[in-house]
């Protein structure tokens, strides 16, 4: 044993630690798109069935070891189709911002406490909404499916978006670089089996989105007469204003606010 741990430390090179942290910045990055999405869920299977492979051929299963030896052969080819969707993500996220994550810079207090005061009050008058913050991930595709606005964010502006009458009601606003893009969005429902039966096509449309990006949506349930964080598939409880106002801060990473509390998020199967 001190012989093995000698050998390792008289032939470990600085390129040995390069590559070391390579392997776990990539490992780590790849975790942190794949978090909360069902890809996690798997990864897992794919984990639990290497395990299963090798306690096979240790307890001498040979029918089950011969099925998955063959089963990890085409490893490469099942990947790409389990995971066509997150690989695009994946690449399309690495070729924006290859190494960091950069923070909100333009999402300011004001803009994240607009959309709250805005999100708040269309719950309290019952109206529904969806209000769309891009973050890495670029939403383009769903940018160019609604009316282009580049206008500064303000909550009487939302508010009169979503007003029932609005041309551009029945749809998302999305909000880009600190400035609302575009308003009537369409945005892709979830294919989640498992999600509460009572979510209608605004709840469905809002988790559909976080599962396929890193987006977070701001849901306001007329039917409820409340407002809701989305991100990554999941749904928070109801909050207030400054709950609301928080939880943002939080999620987007501003600096010196939103530190008194984060969104309590559930998962999209209630």
């Amino acid at each position: 044993m001190d012989s093995l741990i000698s050998n390792i430390v008289t032939g470990f090179r600085p390129h040995d630690l390069i590559d070391i942290l390579l392997v776990a910045l990539v490992v780590y990055r790849g975790f942190m798109i794949l978090r909360g999405t069902h890809a996690i869920q798997m990864v897992t299977g794919l984990l639990f069935l290497g395990v299963f492979y090798f306690l096979s051929s240790y307890f001498e299963l040979f029918t089950v070891h011969w099925i998955l030896r063959h089963f990890f052969d085409y490893l490469f080819i099942i990947v790409i189709v389990l995971f066509q969707d997150d690989l695009r993500r994946a690449l399309a996220y690495v070729g924006k911002n290859p190494f960091v994550s950069s923070k909100a810079d333009q999402l300011d207090r004001i803009v994240v406490e607009e959309v709250a005061k805005a999100a708040v009050q269309m719950a309290h008058d019952r109206m529904g909404a969806l209000i769309v913050i891009e973050r890495e991930t670029g939403l383009k595709n769903f940018i160019d499916t609604g009316a282009k606005l580049d206008a500064s964010v303000r909550s009487e502006l939302l508010y009169s978006i979503f007003i029932p009458s609005s041309p551009i009601h029945d749809g998302a606003v999305i909000i880009k670089e600190g400035k609302i893009a575009a308003a009537g969005c369409f945005l892709p429902l979830t294919k989640n089996p498992n999600i509460d039966k009572a979510f209608g096509t605004r709840h469905r449309a809002a988790i559909g989105l976080t599962e396929d990006t890193d987006a977070v949506v701001i849901l306001v349930s007329e039917e409820a007469g409340a407002a809701y964080l989305v991100k990554s598939g999941r749904i928070s409880s109801k909050l207030s204003e400054e709950e609301l106002s928080n939880s943002l801060a939080v999620i987007l990473e501003l600096t010196d606010f939103g530190r008194g509390s984060a969104a309590i998020l559930k998962g999209a199967d209630g």
